[in-house]
């Protein structure tokens, strides 16, 4: 069995068929979605796909890209979403400097603010870095420091040294299918050494669909053609590989109670 750790099911492209899209992915062996929210107004029907249906979850949190939005969000917001039972996770939440859709100084109090919940209800925090490395470990490393946190760098495509620097620091690693993709040497290098027990795997459906599916609509489903590249990456069978990021998700996301 696997897990897409990081899908969006209230998405273009997978609501409008959201049973087709979870009974083509089951039948492709995923066991279990965590279906992430990206704005407040998202919360409500994130939450309830996950009550509805008993493999999927639920994160509550703002993207970096709808932080300008969202700069009154007091951690109260989040505690009380964060207290459903199929909330698992804060977030996705972090920093993006790619685009910038956000000031990024409203982008970083937002991230702290997550991790602070992440601290308080002890949800692991679903973290989103583009171009903003630096920052990133930054805050990181000085949360940490106020008191642990659990987390999680999501789609990770960033340098073995952020890697790094991540896992000392105790969060894991999830990889989506932008592994698969020709031009990923880089990332594919860090894909191999990554340690075993905090390894996870995502689609961030509906985008960055894997090899062979490249052009498509990314659908949870895909998981397993990213797992099989991981696996063949690491050198492992693809049932060591589904096993070992299942056990990894659910420590991570105890909540989930697989």
């Amino acid at each position: 069995m696997l897990i897409d750790s990081h899908c969006h099911l209230q998405y273009k492209g997978l609501v409008e068929d959201q049973q087709g899209v979870l009974s083509r992915a089951r039948e492709a062996g995923i066991g279990g979605f965590l279906n992430i929210s990206t704005r407040q107004r998202e919360w409500q029907d994130v939450v309830a796909t996950a009550a509805r249906e008993s493999d999927v979850w639920a994160s509550v949190g703002i993207h970096p890209h709808e932080a300008d939005g969202h700069a009154d969000l007091g951690a109260e917001a989040l505690i009380d979403a964060a207290a459903h039972p199929k909330v698992i996770g804060v977030g996705e939440t972090g920093l993006d400097y790619y685009y910038d859709h956000s000031d990024r100084e409203t982008q970083q109090a937002l991230f702290r603010t997550h991790i602070a919940v992440a601290r308080e209800t002890g949800l692991p925090a679903i973290i989103h870095t583009r171009d903003a490395e630096e920052d990133t470990a930054r805050i990181v490393e000085e949360e940490m420091g106020k008191g642990a946190f659990p987390a999680l760098i999501h789609c990770f495509t960033a340098s073995a040294d952020f890697a790094r620097k991540m896992l000392d620091l105790g969060l894991s690693i999830s990889l989506s299918g932008i592994v698969t993709f020709k031009n990923a040497r880089d990332l594919q290098e860090v894909a191999k050494g990554l340690p075993e027990d905090r390894l996870l795997v995502e689609t961030d459906a509906p985008f960055l669909a894997p090899v062979p599916h490249r052009g498509q609509t990314c659908e949870p489903a895909f998981t397993a053609d990213t797992a099989r590249f991981v696996a063949g990456l690491r050198d492992v069978n693809e049932a060591r590989l589904a096993d070992v990021t299942t056990r990894n998700f659910a420590k991570l996301f105890s909540k989930a109670a697989l």
